[in-house]
């Protein structure tokens, strides 16, 4: 396919996946009460404890803008379905029929991987609000925005959901022959090390690291099960070169 014609299904891809997005956020808006409570779930339990936290509105216009927000939010995770198959749809013309078949697969499971990234996200949220809000000193308050604390939980919950998706990539681009199983395999170290750090940024209390190996481990699994059907990839693609290549060797010799 020419480069031109690429764009242009990238384009229209990447405008379907966006309508799909506004119809969720759209149905977003609407759920906005119920979601907007269990964001602030974190700061009534500290209240509970007798700590002082509150979360506030630094303008005017602020509440209205965090209802967009978080009604964004709901439609990208709402439509993750639906631009998940966008990507493949891009990235189909590029495969045969039987890698698109087994490709198949791992797009229906990026939907559960990505719902599990944000759950695990979510379990972690409020032991980070109690652990980052613990060295206020006495007789002063947390008086946080709105804005600030929507956009420090929607980056956390995004960050995990989109790390859960990371093997499906990586699979996707063997599948491509972009990057080769063997490659995924060497970076295991790099690989293993990046998912702590990650996790224990997210759980950073000593006490908590049962925590973070409960989030880390799940992640690696995910990377080596994804590295592991990156190899057979490779041995699939190597095969059918192969075959390539004696079916041309076999023609100029018959010439």
């Amino acid at each position: 396919m020419p480069l031109g014609e690429h764009l242009r299904e990238f384009r229209r891809r990447f405008i379907l996946a966006g309508i799909g997005i506004i119809i969720g956020a759209i149905i977003g808006w609407y759920l906005y009460d119920d979601v907007f409570a269990a964001l602030k779930a974190p700061f009534d339990t500290l209240q509970e404890r007798g700590q002082l936290a509150e979360l506030n509105f630094s303008a005017i216009a602020g509440s209205f803008d965090v209802k967009l927000r978080v009604a964004a939010f709901i439609g990208f995770v709402l439509a993750s379905p639906w631009w998940i198959f966008q990507i493949w749809g891009f990235v189909n013309p590029a495969l045969t029929s039987k890698e698109r078949r087994a490709t198949l697969w791992f797009v229906a499971a990026a939907v559960p991987l990505f719902a599990g990234g944000i759950y695990t996200a979510w379990t972690a949220l409020p032991r980070v609000v109690g652990f980052l809000t613990m060295f206020t000193p006495e007789g002063t308050r947390n008086l946080i925005t709105a804005e600030v604390y929507l956009k420090f939980v929607l980056q956390l919950l995004l960050a995990f959901g989109l790390a859960y998706l990371m093997p499906l990539f990586m699979v996707v681009l063997s599948f491509l022959g972009v990057v080769k199983g063997k490659t995924w395999l060497k970076g295991w170290r790099w690989a293993v090390i990046i998912i702590l750090v990650f996790s224990a940024a997210i759980t950073p209390t000593v006490g908590e690291i049962s925590t973070m190996f409960l989030m880390a481990i799940p992640m690696a699994v995910l990377y080596l099960l994804a590295v592991g059907v990156s190899l057979l990839a490779d041995r699939r693609i190597d095969k059918r070169r192969a075959k390539i290549d004696a079916e041309l060797a076999g023609e100029s010799t018959e010439k």
